[in-house]
Order: structure tokens, then C-alpha cells, then sequence
């Protein structure tokens, strides 16, 4: 234990006055935003054009990383960038390694940005743009990006803990087991839906196979190249990379048309396997010869075509064919998801606002690998805000879409049938239109056999992708090409965040069990190591297996504790934050993560008493229970079950979500009260704080702070450059 040594640095002048030219700018960046909010809230029935929304975004995005997140930076945290990181420190070429910062921020965001940007805004488009549009912006700026960028910093100053090991060492052995116990389950429970959607996106796919297989070998060069053939050469290996990436997304086109298809066309029990294989591997091999670099290079298509698809929308101007605000958002009864706008938009929007698996990444694998902790921001804050803006375009791509069709896509068969002519009838029913031809048709334009029930998310936004990519280039003749383009690049979206969070799992299991036998402490120990991943991939391999055999068994038995789960892992993660800041003496800056963890903490324990009591067997897991228990003693099958086994199952399920929902709510609120514990009594007397902070070592390493070296730091790096012959970092 160390108290905190003071910062020897001062911000840049960028950070301390600014020009009469950067004022005018930043002034009418502020004011593009405004006119785009405008737009917004001010529209009463007329089409919106989806431009708007993207100027709302991409204004308060810039505003909020270059002020609030900077002033975060510099007064709140005081990070100091002549301070040694654990990458410095304990580099040890397995799991901390100096990581250059551009290939850092591609790995912490691939590794944060999976499912959640995509399909959280695609299901709550059923309330309307406006609501998801005001959440995924303001949730991210004064949430979702603080907490990941102050979880970050606080993890490198403890040689990079996980966050249940932080709560341990920071709040008290209570709190921090509720944490550690809390944390490991949901960690799970996320990683098997994760993974669960991967399999669905690429069972039967010969083309998003063999494309996604091949990221592997290409990310093994990428870190051989950079570790050993041309150390240094970020800008080179990128090229390289990312040419190789385009060469096998076109192969893996070929490779399905030709006689290799069923070769990789694999079936889902198949991917599951290789999934567990690759994720263990993952977990164990040296984090710069496979982890970093393929997150870098996904981060390349991930990036790359969510600009392209902002693009499209600049060019094609699509209007917002959705209602601002529907009538779901009162009445709770949308066919989507059952609930009204609060608390549920905000649980169903959990990544792109509010993640609390971010949390995990910023205290796994990031904080072993950053060289300084004056790139929290663009790391932290900077990934995340990019995750934002994938989740405006996931909501631009569902609220382009005709709305009749939109709700046949996603509400579930027992809502609209089997047929498009039931499902015309059923869309009409809600309040919208659409004839059976358009539905026909909408499923011919993409090659598909129908759309109808496509529930999830993914496909809805494979669509609305295609329309604005069909609308730029190659017209509806290219349709069916960028759709299927779309389910596999959502696929590879999501692969990365689950290696990542296979090693970040492994890092909290070793730090769990280190409280016990010591050596497990040491997370590159290597019998540690084979052993804790052989434990993560096999949790969530195991529900994954389940769930991929049985439609109502396994992952799909806790799918619907996704959404809550996730949030509550936030709220953990901002209440550690919270209770840093003020035993560090931060405390009239207490505010930035308190208010957030005030907001997370109502809205998460607001649904998960409804979902415990609520008498509505469609958001209830225990009115649900009791429905289907009558129908058990009536003799009858209700949907989604098709036998008397079925109906057993669901009121099994039932139980086990509705008892998971109060004991995790029990574990947050242990913490969230021990949380408040330990601060009541360091604000009554600050010198009883004591933190598990490592002691300050002066850092040897010279790299810039964000993703354009300064004039400053452009004349440090050409000093060591000249020694090194390298292009970027160095020490």
C-alpha cells in the first residue's frame, strides 16, 4: 500500500488556452450538433433526413472528447505521463508488453465493440429514433466513455487489476467478493451470448468462415513482423494487413462459389468447437502474436465500414421512415421486446451508452499493454465514442427501413405467423402497413428465402446497410452481395470481443484465486494460465453448446439476463471509480462517475424489480413461471413452446432468470452499500484512506499521447527514431 505521488507533468497548451482560429472551429462544430438536436426534437410527422442524426452525433462527439474528456484527463485524473505503466514496468512479451497506441486502440476497441453497438439500437428502433438517439449520445459522453477511460487509468496505477480485484482491494473484503463473485458470473453469461450470436451469424456461411479464419494466419504475421522482422513499422504492417484482409473478404467469396464451400461450411455444433479451441489459444499465447495485432486488424474493417456506411448516408440522404417517439414507448406492449421507454431503451441499449463489460477489457488486457497514462483518453474515451457512433448507425440502418417492415422482420413467429400474408395482417394490427408483395420482394432483393421473424437484430441491420450501400454503388443489382457482406462483417465484430474477454476472464479468475494460493496472482504463470482459461472457455462453451442444441436450453435459458446484467456490471464499475476518486482526494470531483452510477444504478434495479414482480408474464419471469405452470396443469402448449417438455422447460428457466435476477441485484447492492461505507468514512476522515496504488517509477519510454503526435512529441520520437530506426514508439 502507497499513497499517491503527485503529478510532475502539466497539460499541453492545447489543453491549457486556445486560438481565436480554434474557437471559430470548435464554434461551429457546436453548432452543427445544435442545428442536428434541433432537427430532431423539433420534427412533428415530416420525414427527417438521416444526415441529422449523424450531425448530432459526430458535433457532440467532438465537443465532448476534446473538452470534457480532456479536462478528465488533465484535472480530475492528473495523469502523468512521466509515469511507468505495468507495460513498462512488468514487460514480460506474454501479457504485459508496451503496445504502440494506434495498435492498442484497435485492439481495446475491437475487443469493447461487439454484439451490444449493433443490436441493442436495432431492437429498441420500436420506441422510435429519438430516445435511443438522446441515450447512445449523452450516455456515452457522461457515462459509457468516463467509466471506461477512469477504470483504465485506475487499473494502470495497480499494475493493471481487474476490476473485481480492485473492489476487493479498495472497498473491502464484502464488497469486493459480491464484486468478484458478480463480476466472474456475468462475465460468463455475456461471453456465451456473445458467442452465441457469432454462431448464428456464420453457421452454414462457407464465405464468413473461411474470411474470418483467415484473420488468424494474417494476425500471426502482423505480430511476427512487428516483434521481430521490422519492429516499430506500424504504418508498414498496416498496409500489409489490410490489404491481406480485402484479399481474403473477396477469397471468401470465391471460396463459396467454388468447390471448397463445403469444405467451410460448417455446421453449429462444428463452430462451437472451434470456437473453444480458438478462444483457449487466444487466452494462453503471447498477447502481441495474436491477440493485438487481429483486433488491430479487425478495428480496420470495423472502422473502415461503419465510415464508408456514414458516407453513404451523407451521399444517398435516406430519411427516417421511423416515428420519433412510437407508441410503444408508453404503453410497454411493443411485439420486439416487452416493457415501456424507462427503464427498458436504456437496458436494451446497453454498449454504444453503457457497458459494463468495457469495464472488464480496461482492467484486463489495455492496462497490461498501454506505454502511457496520458493515452487513457484516446484509448478509454476515445474507443469508446467510436462504439457510440457504430450504435447511431446501427439505428440509422433500422429506421430507414420501412417500419411495416421492420416489425415483420423482428417480432417473434407467434406475433405475425408463418406466412407473408399473416404477417401482413399482424404489421397492419400494430398500426403499420405493408402488403405481402413488399415482404415477398424485400426478401428476394437480398436472396434470402424470407425475412419474416429475423429476429436479433443482425439482419435487420445487414439490411438497412444495404440500402444505403445499393443506394452509392451498383444499385439493387448489388443488394444481395452487400447484405450478405453485412452478416459477416458483423460477425467479425463481434469474434474479437470474444478472445479478448476470454483473456480478461482469465485475468479475474487468476486474480480471484490469487487471494488464495498466491501464484495465481501472477497472471503470466504459466500453469495458472492454462489452467484459469481451460475454466473461462469452458463455462461459456459449455452454455453455448447447450443453447446451439436446445432453442430453449443453455445460452438461451440467460439470454434475457443479458441487457440487466451488463448494466449492473457497470454500476460495480462506477461505484470503484467513485470510491477512488474520493480516496484519492478527489472528492469535490466525485460527481463525473456518482451521477452516471446514480442514473445506471436507478435504471437497473428499476427493471430488474419488474422483471422479478412485474404481473406482466411477458416481462415477469415469475408471472411467466405461473402462466405456463397453469398451462401445465390445463394441459396446454403455449408458444414458443411445441410440447408438454417445452412448456417444462420454460417455467424452469423462468425460475432459474428470476432467482439470477435477485441474487444479482443483492450482490450490486452489497456493493453499491459497502461502496458508500468506505466513502462516508474518508470524506469524515481523510486520513484513513489508504490505497493499493503501486508506487511511482519514472517512465524511460517515449511515445505521444493520442493518434497525432504533437510538434513536441513528433521531435521526441525523431530522437529515439534516429537510434532505433523505427517509425513510431520507442524507449
Amino acid at each position: 500500500m502507497s499513497e499517491p505521488t503527485p503529478p510532475t507533468t502539466t497539460p499541453p497548451d492545447d489543453a491549457r488556452r486556445m486560438t481565436p482560429k480554434a474557437i471559430t472551429g470548435w464554434s461551429l462544430v457546436a453548432l452543427i450538433g445544435a442545428v442536428g438536436w434541433a432537427v430532431l426534437a423539433l420534427a412533428r410527422g415530416e420525414e427527417v433526413s438521416a444526415v441529422w442524426m449523424l450531425a448530432a452525433a459526430l458535433g457532440s462527439y467532438a465537443i465532448a472528447y476534446r473538452f470534457y474528456a480532456k479536462w478528465i484527463q488533465y484535472k480530475v485524473l492528473k495523469a502523468d505521463r512521466k509515469r511507468a505503466t505495468p507495460a513498462e514496468r512488468l514487460n514480460n512479451g506474454v501479457d504485459f508488453h508496451p503496445t504502440d497506441r494506434r495498435v492498442l486502440f484497435g485492439h481495446h476497441f475491437a475487443a469493447v465493440a461487439g454484439a451490444g453497438p449493433l443490436v441493442g439500437p436495432i431492437l429498441a428502433a420500436q420506441m422510435g429514433y429519438l430516445p435511443g438517439t438522446i441515450w447512445i449520445v449523452a450516455g456515452v459522453i457522461f457515462a459509457g466513455a468516463v467509466q471506461d477511460m477512469v477504470v483504465l487509468f485506475f487499473s494502470t496505477r495497480r499494475d493493471g487489476r481487474s476490476l473485481g480485484q480492485i473492489a476487493r482491494d479498495e472497498i473491502g473484503p464484502v464488497g469486493g467478493a459480491a464484486a468478484l463473485i458478480a463480476v466472474f458470473m456475468i462475465m460468463i453469461i455475456l461471453l456465451a451470448v456473445l458467442a452465441l450470436v457469432i454462431v448464428n451469424a456464420l453457421a452454414d456461411s462457407p464465405w464468413g468462415v473461411f474470411s474470418i479464419g483467415m484473420t488468424i494466419p494474417i494476425a500471426l504475421f502482423m505480430g511476427f513482423y512487428l516483434r521481430t522482422l521490422r519492429p516499430g513499422r506500424v504504418t508498414e504492417v498496416s498496409v500489409i494487413g489490410v490489404a491481406l484482409l480485402l484479399l481474403a473478404i473477396v477469397a471468401g467469396g470465391w471460396v463459396a462459389e467454388s468447390s471448397l464451400a463445403d469444405t467451410f461450411t460448417l455446421e453449429a455444433g462444428t463452430l462451437v468447437i472451434w470456437m473453444v479451441i480458438y478462444g483457449f489459444v487466444a487466452s494462453v499465447l503471447p498477447v502481441w502474436m495474436l491477440l493485438a495485432p487481429r483486433d488491430y486488424l479487425s478495428t480496420f474493417m470495423k472502422v473502415g465500414t461503419i465510415v464508408l456506411l456514414a458516407v453513404g448516408v451523407v451521399i444517398a440522404l435516406p430519411t427516417l421512415k421511423m416515428d420519433g417517439v412510437t407508441e410503444f414507448a408508453s404503453s410497454g406492449a411493443g411485439p420486439v421486446f416487452a416493457g415501456s421507454l424507462f427503464p427498458f431503451v436504456f437496458i436494451t441499449i446497453a454498449c454504444g451508452a453503457l457497458s459494463g463489460f468495457h469495464a472488464l477489457v480496461s482492467s484486463g488486457t489495455t492496462p497490461k499493454m498501454i506505454q502511457k497514462e496520458t493515452q487513457v483518453r484516446m484509448i478509454g474515451y476515445g474507443a469508446m465514442i467510436t462504439e457510440s457512433f457504430v450504435a447511431i448507425m446501427a439505428l440509422i440502418c433500422a429506421c430507414i427501413i420501412d417500419p411495416g417492415l421492420y416489425f415483420a422482420m423482428n417480432a417473434p413467429a407467434g406475433v405475425i405467423g408463418d406466412s407473408v400474408q399473416s404477417a401482413s395482417q399482424a404489421v397492419s394490427d400494430l398500426g403499420f402497413s405493408i402488403s405481402p408483395g413488399d415482404l415477398a420482394q424485400a426478401a428476394k432483393d437480398v436472396e434470402e428465402a424470407s425475412l419474416l421473424s429475423r429476429t436479433g437484430g443482425a439482419p435487420t441491420f445487414a439490411l438497412g446497410m444495404s440500402e444505403i450501400f445499393a443506394s452509392v454503388i451498383g444499385g439493387s443489382g448489388l443488394k444481395a452481395f452487400w447484405y450478405h457482406f453485412a452478416i459477416m462483417f458483423e460477425a467479425l465484430f463481434i469474434l474479437t470481443t470474444v478472445d479478448a474477454g476470454t483473456r480478461v476472464g482469465r485475468f479475474m479468475l487468476q486474480d480471484m484465486l490469487g487471494n488464495v494460493y498466491k501464484p495465481m496472482k501472477d497472471v503470466s504463470w504459466k500453469p495458472g494460465v492454462w489452467f484459469a482459461s481451460a475454466i473461462v472457455v469452458g463455462g461459456w462453451g459449455y452454455f453455448l453448446w447447450v443453447g446451439v442444441h436446445d432453442p430453449l436450453g443453455g445460452i438461451n435459458q440467460l439470454f434475457p439476463l443479458f441487457g440487466i446484467a451488463n448494466q449492473l456490471l457497470a454500476a460495480v464499475a462506477l461505484a470503484v471509480c467513485t470510491t477512488l476518486l474520493v480516496k484519492s482526494g478527489r472528492l469535490k470531483y466525485a460527481w463525473i462517475t456518482a451521477v452516471p452510477l446514480a442514473w445506471d444504478a436507478a435504471v437497473t434495479l428499476t427493471a430488474s424489480w419488474q422483471k422479478v414482480f412485474s404481473d406482466d408474464p411477458a416481462v415477469g419471469f415469475f408471472s411467466q413461471r405461473a402462466k405456463y405452470q397453469d398451462g401445465i396443469d390445463a394441459g396446454e402448449v403455449l408458444p414458443p413452446a411445441t410440447s408438454m417438455d417445452d412448456m417444462h422447460t420454460v417455467v424452469t428457466n423462468s425460475t432459474v432468470d428470476g432467482v439470477l435476477s435477485i441474487l444479482f441485484a443483492v450482490l450490486i447492492l452489497i456493493v453499491l452499500a459497502d461502496a458508500a461505507r468506505v466513502c462516508y468514512k474518508v470524506i469524515r476522515d481523510p486520513a484513513s484512506a489508504k490505497l493499493a496504488e503501486v508506487k511511482f517509477v519514472e517512465s524511460k519510454l517515449v511515445a505521444p499521447d493520442g493518434m497525432i503526435p504533437t510538434q513536441q512529441e513528433k521531435a521526441e520520437l525523431a530522437a529515439v527514431g534516429a537510434r532505433s530506426g523505427t517509425d513510431g514508439d520507442a524507449s
